[in-house]
């Protein structure tokens, strides 16, 4: 039986890519708190955003676009804005 093609979808993966540069770019500014226990704070509260995202892409580069990708990215974004409500970054 043959594999089936996963389905793309551009928009999908503008958002994916933006999303990754807004993960490594609060990521970063939590390297730079020089307070080691308020870096683990932050570490363990973006933790979930994180994984989120690590679903989101792994999704999108296994099955593609499908379903289920527009609720993975409104988790992610929920979660990306709830962090972003608590914490001051």
């Amino acid at each position: 039986m043959a594999k089936r093609r996963r389905k793309l979808n551009k928009d999908f993966e503008k958002k994916i890519y933006s999303s990754k540069k807004d993960v490594e770019l609060v990521l970063a500014k939590i390297y730079d708190i020089d307070d080691e226990d308020i870096q683990k704070d932050y570490f363990s509260s973006f933790n979930k955003v994180v994984f989120l995202f690590d679903q989101l892409k792994d999704d999108y580069e296994s099955i593609g676009f499908n379903k289920d990708s527009e609720k993975l990215m409104a988790n992610y974004q929920n979660s990306f804005n709830l962090f972003e409500s608590e914490f001051e970054i």
